[in-house]
């Protein structure tokens, strides 16, 4: 069964008329993703965590300590993002894509707060919000600070230095929109709402978090407008896309594993298998590639 790590150029089954059909799809543009963001927006501080306080309090040790750990890479995430957003919001290249990019930042720090509120009235951590960011960071796996800590960190600096810089901007849209929202955060939203509505627990939460995922399908799709277009355009940062997704995918798909595994290791959280998880990330980054009109990058065994 496929993984990240099988993300080859074998590994692209489409035709070169299906590669052509699936990059020549009219995506929304950055002005009329921002009038959807309009349309979508909600309030992280309205959600009731009432029932969510009693889900809680019923569940295992075993269960509360595989949800903090899944959800403290979601909750850092957040705010590592929107930290370092602002290197794309200054890149912008028309005034429709500033509009959009400024909602994403936004939509960010609304997540945080999402998870902020959670973590101090549902999880029980006290202390401030710098608090409890500083204790979820003690669930994190080396990947997740090479990648977010690194690799994010860096790309934003680069923006900074400047923002004329294309090719720091595929860079940036390829590592965030590609690989950490479109492979790790939509994969792991899509298995844990999924165990929460199965369970019918924690409804203040899951609300947020479907919310969440929702305003995260509008971000990618911004990235795979953005990537289309610039692929399209110029086959050298088509290739450029390709390098940084071959450099980054090994990182991306230890991120995944729980503590105690190794990369390679089988195993199962929330009911789903490892194999489960890795084919539906597969999936969603094989399509959106195609949509872009890249190949699949090789990596080195």
């Amino acid at each position: 069964m496929p993984s990240l790590l099988d993300l080859t150029s074998q590994g692209d089954v489409a035709t070169i008329s299906d590669e052509s059909r699936l990059s020549s799809v009219q995506l929304m543009d950055p002005q009329q993703l921002y009038e959807l963001w309009e349309r979508q927006n909600w309030a992280s501080h309205m959600i009731s965590f009432e029932r969510d306080i009693e889900d809680w309090g019923k569940m295992t040790g075993e269960e509360r300590g595989h949800l903090a750990w899944l959800l403290s890479s979601f909750f850092i995430g957040e705010e590592r993002v929107t930290t370092q957003f602002t290197g794309l919001v200054a890149a912008y290249e028309s005034q429709g894509e500033e509009a959009f990019l400024a909602t994403q930042q936004v939509d960010e720090a609304r997540h945080a707060q999402h998870f902020n509120r959670f973590y101090e009235q549902v999880v029980g951590y006290d202390g401030t919000f710098e608090d409890r960011l500083q204790r979820a960071r003690g669930d994190l796996n080396d990947a997740f600070l090479v990648l977010f800590d690194g690799h994010l960190v860096d790309a934003c600096r680069r923006l900074l230095a400047d923002p004329a810089d294309v090719g720091a901007k595929v860079d940036f849209i390829t590592a965030y929109h590609m690989i950490i929202e479109g492979t790790l955060a939509l994969t792991g939203q899509e298995f844990i709402t999924r165990y929460m509505e199965r369970n019918d627990l924690l409804p203040g939460f899951t609300e947020g978090f479907r919310n969440i995922a929702r305003d995260e399908h509008r971000h990618v799709a911004y990235g795979t407008w953005y990537l289309q277009q610039k692929a399209a355009g110029d086959p050298e940062l088509a290739r450029r896309m390709q390098d940084k997704l071959a450099e980054l995918l090994p990182i991306a798909a230890s991120v995944l594993v729980p503590p105690g595994l190794k990369l390679g290791d089988s195993y199962e959280l929330l009911g789903y298998s490892s194999d489960e998880v890795n084919q539906f990330a597969f999936t969603a980054l094989s399509r959106r590639l195609k949509v872009i009109g890249v190949g699949l990058p090789a990596l080195a065994a």
